[in-house]
């Protein structure tokens, strides 16, 4: 196999793999990049629904008390709790918008939504200036604040589905059913309690009543729908205990119109105070449950990206180490290929050579083959020899003079030069015979060669000087053997391709015989062929 095979060779069957790992990691890691962005969203977004969540039920509510209590009272305490109240809700409202994701990750119903919540806030600032300015005295702005709540909790309902993550997804839908919960809770309570403390049955407030009810089924249906969850659990087993289901009896009476004692009072409205306390808590509980959830997935995400950019950093170091290992024996190679091209050239040009024919002369073509069989040692398995020459010769030389037959001569080593291999030694061996040793080649291969050569010599048209154009023919011999360290004296296999060469003559010439392929002589044998030396024939 020749070098730039074997360079091509070694080069696909590293480069093949290295790719192959290559687009493995780029998939690997566009794969965990996304999972990494995707629970990063979720994080967000659960956080922004806790927040939003808090907000709706705690921050707004406190101000609407604080607010309620400086109109009922208002002094200095009463004051400064309203103010601490406002200064809680507008920081907790502006983290809440600092936290919400980017415009474009957020589709248009809930940017809808954002845009009410916003002018509902505006809403609350319009009636603090009213409170303060004495305008909602024997009035209560609470409506305002109740409208802003409801669209808090619009947003935070907006914002469960755009949870990918099955864990998060599930407690968003636990704190939405609890915070739908309490929000009915509280309505039914305060519109309860203010009917009731005021004894006007004429202008019962139904349509807020019914709106309490209907926050809390849908509340109760979320946490129904996640009933397997230890917090929905403790909420359900909360509601059925005795004093709570006779605090909703006492609910349903009032609802149908009747006017319960001072003593079912009592009862109905410590059992609503509770039961606020109670999902307040809980509320509480979900919202930090989430968080935390939402932190430790994102934790574990970060960690698993960690892993994969570090495991694709360590198989990027070990394919670009084999590649510079590999760069470097490719250089090598080419090294070795160029020092063997440098050594054969340098023979060529430094051996003498024959004056007609600029092949080598048998000197040259001693010190040549000497030169290439020792390198060919560790590289090739055959050595061959192709002997021939020119049929008829002696009448060109007779007919057309010595001249003529130097032309010949000239024009035949040419065409054997170009139909040879380029690393095959070349030489005019006497008269008009020529001789070629073809290493790295069978028997069978320097036949094929041989075989390109005649017929090139054949097709050949030589021109004289006189105008005339001559053609002729040659005879050829192949002789080969295995290449072995020990064995550098090829010179029996120069006579086994004369003995093919004389029978190529003997055939009628103009064809090509390849000899027996010839075994490693014995010691016996060597000795025998001391001595021997190249014969020339005309």
């Amino acid at each position: 196999m020749k070098f730039e095979t074997i360079k091509r060779v070694i080069l696909a069957a590293i480069m093949l793999p290295f790719v192959f790992m290559l687009i493995e990691g780029v998939v690997v890691i566009r794969s965990s990049l996304r999972q990494y962005r995707d629970l990063e969203k979720d994080r967000q977004f659960a956080d922004v629904l806790a927040r939003g969540g808090s907000i709706a039920a705690t921050e707004i509510l406190s101000e609407i008390g604080a607010t309620r209590l400086y109109l009922a009272r208002p002094d200095s305490a009463t004051a400064a709790d309203m103010q601490q109240s406002r200064v809680t809700l507008d920081r907790e409202r502006l983290a809440f918008y600092a936290t919400l994701p980017s415009r474009d990750a957020l589709d248009q119903g809930l940017a809808g939504e954002l845009s009410i919540l916003s002018l509902a806030y505006s809403r609350i600032v319009a009636a603090r200036n009213a409170v303060d300015q004495g305008l909602y005295a024997g009035s209560d702005p609470g409506s305002i604040y109740w409208y802003a709540a409801l669209k808090q909790l619009a947003v935070v309902d907006a914002l469960s589905p755009l949870i990918s993550d099955p864990v998060l997804l599930e407690k968003s839908n636990q704190l939405m059913g609890i915070l739908l919960t309490y929000y009915g809770e509280r309505l039914i309570t305060g519109v309860g309690t203010r009917y009731l403390d005021h004894r006007v049955s004429a202008r019962f407030p139904v349509e807020l009543f019914v709106q309490g009810k209907v926050m809390l089924g849908e509340g109760m249906d979320h946490m129904v729908f996640h009933s397997t969850a230890p917090i929905v659990r403790d909420i359900i087993a909360y509601l059925g205990r005795r004093d709570q289901v006779k605090a909703n009896a006492i609910t349903d009476s009032i609802l149908a119109g009747s006017q319960p004692t001072r003593e079912v009072r009592d009862v109905w409205a410590t059992a609503q105070s509770e039961r606020m306390i109670f999902l307040q808590q809980k509320m509480v509980e979900a919202a930090k449950d989430i968080h935390e959830t939402g932190e430790n997935l994102s934790t574990r995400a970060h960690i698993h990206l960690t892993l994969i950019l570090g495991l694709c950093a360590g198989l990027l170091l070990l394919a670009t180490l084999v590649m510079v290992l590999a760069a470097r024996g490719l250089r090598l190679i080419d090294r070795l290929t160029r020092d063997r091209e440098t050594l054969v050239s340098e023979l060529r040009n430094a051996a003498q050579t024959d004056l007609l024919t600029g092949l080598y002369n048998r000197r040259g073509f001693e010190v040549a083959a000497s030169a290439l069989l020792t390198q060919a040692e560790h590289g090739s398995r055959w050595i061959s020899v192709v002997l021939f020459d020119l049929d008829h010769f002696k009448k060109v030389n007779d007919i057309n003079g010595h001249d003529a037959g130097d032309a010949v001569l000239r024009q035949v080593a040419g065409v054997a030069r170009q139909n040879f291999r380029s690393f095959d030694l070349l030489v005019r061996h006497g008269g008009e015979e020529f001789l070629a040793l073809l290493p790295d080649s069978t028997p069978d291969d320097a036949a094929i060669i041989a075989e390109r050569v005649r017929l090139a010599i054949e097709a050949a048209e030589i021109s004289l000087e006189s105008g005339d154009i001559l053609k002729v023919t040659a005879s050829f011999g192949c002789a080969g053997r295995a290449n072995e360290a020990a064995n550098r004296n090829f010179e029996d296999l120069v006579k086994r391709a004369d003995l093919a060469l004389y029978a190529a003559k003997a055939s009628g010439r103009n064809c090509v015989v390849s000899g027996p392929i010839v075994q490693t002589p014995t010691q016996e044998e060597r000795r025998k062929k001391a001595g021997g030396g190249f014969d020339a024939r005309t």
